[in-house]
C-alpha cells in the first residue's frame, strides 16, 4: 500500500519520470497543442479524447472519465497492483524501491535472480572457452547467427556432465537449495541432485525487467527431448513468461507489432535478419495471461503457425483464447507458413521484405474466425445457417462489449441471412462507448479542493485568505487543511504526485473524484484564482453562520463567553 513506501519517494519518482514517456511506451501519441493525445486505451471511441499533460504529470480522458498518475495508468492499464506499478516505474527511473519496516514481505527473491545469473554468467563463457562446445558453436553459425546477436541474446553452453554446475555453484548447503529452487539441479528418487541441463545450448529467459527467470535448453543430439525448459518456480511460470519481449522492447521502446512464433531459435533467427519483433511461448499454447502481456506490448500481434492440420488447430486454439480480449482497437493475425518452412527457413528463402508481405498481408481475427465456421456447415441451407450462428454466438458472447462484438454480431447476420439487427435485439444491450458518470455538484468545499488538487501553485492564494472556514463542521474541512498543510510543507508537487499521497487513505475516492479535469474545465485559467478566494469565502461565510447558529440558539446573551461577545462586537459572528 502507499503508506508503507515514503511519501518522499512517491514524491521523487513521479518528478524523475515523464508520465508521457510512460503512456507513449504503450499507447501511441500524438502533439495536441502543448499536450499530447490519443484514441483512450480504457473505452471504445472513434475521435481521440484521451489527453495526457506533461506539465501536470497528469493523464485524463473526456470520454469516460479515466484519470490520474503515471502510477495509476499503469495499475489501470498494466492490471497491476499499486506496489507493482510503483516498482515498475522505479526500475525505469534507475532507483531502488524502499520499504519500511512495517511492510509485510514475501519471500527475498533477489538470491534466486542472482543464482540465475551467475549460472547464466557461466554458461556463456562455457559457450566461448569449453573444450566441448564447438559443437555448439558450430551449430549456431550453422544457423547463420552472428557473434553479436548470440551476446544480445546471452547464449550459453551447459557441458556434458551430472556435476558441472552444481560443483562450481552448488559447494554449500544454502548454494545447492537456491540451485534447485531456481529449477537449475533436478533429484533423483535417492534423493541425490544433478545439473537438469547438460550438453545443450542454453537460452536465458528474461522478464520484463531483464532479470533471467528460467532458461531453455536445445540438445546437440538426438537426446529427448529436444528443448527443455526450467520448471515451474518462485519466479519462472510458463503460462506467463514470453521469450524474446524484454529483447524486443530494448531494440525499440514503442514496438508496432509483435510476432508470436513457436521456439527460441525462430525469434534469434528472425532478429538476425533485423526482424526484432519475435517472441515465443515456452512449449505452452498461448494463455489468457501471456495475451494480456502481448496486447499491452504492441497495438498489433502476429500469430504464426504451420500452414498444415496440427497448426490450424493451434491456431483455432490461440484465437479462442484472444477472443475474449479482442476489441478492435489492436489488430490480431494469423500466418500460416507454407509447408515444410519455419520462420527461419522462410526468411533465409523470401529474405526480409519478403516475410514483412507475408505479415502484412496476413488475414486477421476476424476472417480466420469466419472462415473456420463457414467451413464447417453447408450456407446453402437453412440448416447450415443455423448450426453457424449455434457455433458461433457461444464465441461471441464473451467478448467484451464494444464496436468490435457489434459488427462481429453483424456478420454473422450476414452470413446466416438473418434480418438486419436481429442479433442485436437479442443480445444485452451494449453499454454506451463513454461510461455514465455522475457529476458532481460543486459546492464551495468541493470548489476549493478540485481547484487545489488540479492547480497546487495556487495555495498561497488559499493560505493568504481568511480561514475562519476551519471552525466549520462538516465534512471536508480537516481534508481542505490536511491539503493546505501539505502544500505548504511541500510546495513543489504537481498534481499527480499530490493526488499520490491520499491513495492509501480513506479519502482516496472523494479525492479521485475532485482531481478530475472535467470538473473545473469550464473555469479559464485565469479566472482560477478568482474562484478559489470566492469558495474559500463561501465557506467562511458558512462558518459564521454556524457560529451563529450556535450562539444564538443559547437561552441569553449572559452564556455568551467574552471571545463570543468580541467576535458579535467584529462582526465576524452575526445572524444570516
Amino acid at each position: 500500500m502507499a503508506g508503507r513506501i515514503p511519501h518522499e519517494f512517491i514524491d521523487d519518482l513521479l518528478a524523475r519520470v515523464d508520465i508521457v514517456d510512460v503512456i507513449s511506451r504503450r499507447v501511441q501519441l500524438r502533439k495536441a497543442g502543448k499536450d499530447f493525445q490519443a484514441r483512450c486505451p480504457f473505452h471504445d471511441e472513434k475521435t481521440p479524447s484521451f489527453t495526457v499533460s506533461r506539465e501536470k504529470q497528469f493523464y485524463h480522458c473526456f470520454g469516460c472519465g479515466a484519470h490520474g498518475s503515471a502510477i495509476g495508468f499503469l495499475m489501470e492499464y498494466e492490471r497491476l497492483g499499486f506496489r507493482d506499478a510503483v516498482e515498475e516505474l522505479a526500475h525505469q527511473a534507475g532507483v531502488e524501491l524502499p520499504v519500511d519496516d512495517a511492510t509485510p514481505r514475501g519471500p527475498d527473491l533477489t538470491p534466486l535472480y542472482e543464482t540465475l545469473q551467475r549460472a547464466a554468467d557461466l554458461y556463456r563463457r562455457q559457450l566461448r572457452k569449453h573444450p566441448d562446445s564447438r559443437a555448439a558453436r558450430d551449430y549456431l553459425s550453422g544457423r547463420g547467427l552472428s557473434e553479436e546477436i548470440i551476446e544480445r541474446f546471452g547464449l550459453g553452453y551447459a557441458p556434458d556432465g551430472w556435476g558441472f554446475l552444481l560443483e562450481r555453484l552448488g559447494s554449500g548447503r544454502d548454494d545447492q537449495e537456491r540451485l534447485a529452487q531456481a529449477g537449475l539441479l533436478a533429484q533423483n528418487d535417492q534423493g541425490r541432485r544433478y545439473d537438469r541441463f547438460r550438453s545443450r545450448i542454453m537460452f536465458p529467459i528474461r522478464d520484463h525487467r531483464g532479470r533471467i527467470i528460467g532458461f531453455g535448453g536445445r540438445v546437440l543430439d538426438d537426446q529427448k527431448p529436444k528443448y527443455l525448459n526450467s520448471p515451474e518456480t518462485a519466479v519462472f511460470h510458463k503460462g506467463q513468461a514470453l521469450y524474446g519481449l524484454y529483447e524486443a522492447h530494448q531494440r525499440h521502446r514503442a514496438l508496432d507489432r509483435l510476432l508470436i512464433v513457436e521456439g527460441y531459435m525462430d525469434v534469434i533467427a528472425l532478429a538476425q535478419f533485423d526482424i526484432p519483433y519475435a517472441v515465443a511461448t515456452l512449449g505452452t499454447a498461448t494463455t489468457p495471461e501471456h495475451l494480456r502481456r502481448l496486447l499491452r506490448s504492441a497495438p498489433e500481434l502476429i500469430f504464426c503457425f504451420d500452414g498444415d492440420r496440427a497448426g490450424r488447430e493451434a491456431a483455432w486454439k490461440a484465437l479462442q483464447t484472444a477472443l475474449p480480449q479482442a476489441t478492435g482497437q489492436q489488430q490480431i493475425r494469423f500466418l500460416f507458413l507454407p509447408e515444410g518452412e519455419d520462420p527461419d527457413t522462410l526468411v533465409r528463402r523470401e529474405g526480409r521484405d519478403g516475410l514483412a508481405g507475408r505479415l502484412a498481408a496476413a488475414p486477421l481475427l476476424s476472417d480466420v474466425l469466419f472462415e473456420h465456421l463457414t467451413n464447417q456447415v453447408d450456407l446453402a441451407s437453412t440448416e447450415g445457417r443455423t448450426r453457424l450462428t449455434a457455433l458461433a454466438e457461444p464465441l461471441l458472447k464473451d467478448l467484451p462489449n464494444s464496436l468490435y462484438k457489434q459488427l462481429l454480431l453483424d456478420r454473422l447476420a450476414e452470413l446466416a441471412r438473418l434480418p438486419s439487427g436481429y442479433l442485436a435485439a437479442t443480445r444485452p444491450a451494449r453499454p454506451r462507448q463513454s461510461l455514465p458518470r455522475t457529476r458532481l455538484t460543486l459546492t464551495p468545499m468541493r470548489l476549493a479542493l478540485a481547484i487545489l488538487l488540479q492547480h497546487p501553485e495556487l495555495h498561497e492564494h488559499a493560505v493568504a485568505t481568511p480561514d475562519h472556514w476551519r471552525q466549520l463542521a462538516k465534512p471536508g474541512t480537516i481534508l481542505l487543511e490536511k491539503l493546505l498543510e501539505t502544500l505548504v510543507s511541500h510546495p513543489s508537487l504537481t498534481p499527480s504526485a499530490l493526488l499520490e499521497r491520499w491513495r492509501d487513505g480513506d479519502e482516496w475516492r472523494h479525492l479521485h473524484r475532485l482531481s478530475d479535469p472535467a470538473l473545473i474545465g469550464h473555469i479559464p485559467p485565469e479566472g482560477l484564482t478568482a474562484e478559489l478566494r470566492d469558495a474559500l469565502q463561501a465557506l467562511n461565510r458558512q462558518a459564521r453562520g454556524q457560529a451563529a447558529q450556535q450562539l444564538f440558539a443559547k437561552t441569553s446573551p449572559s452564556q455568551w463567553s467574552d471571545a463570543e461577545k468580541e467576535q458579535i462586537r467584529k462582526g465576524l459572528i452575526r445572524e444570516e
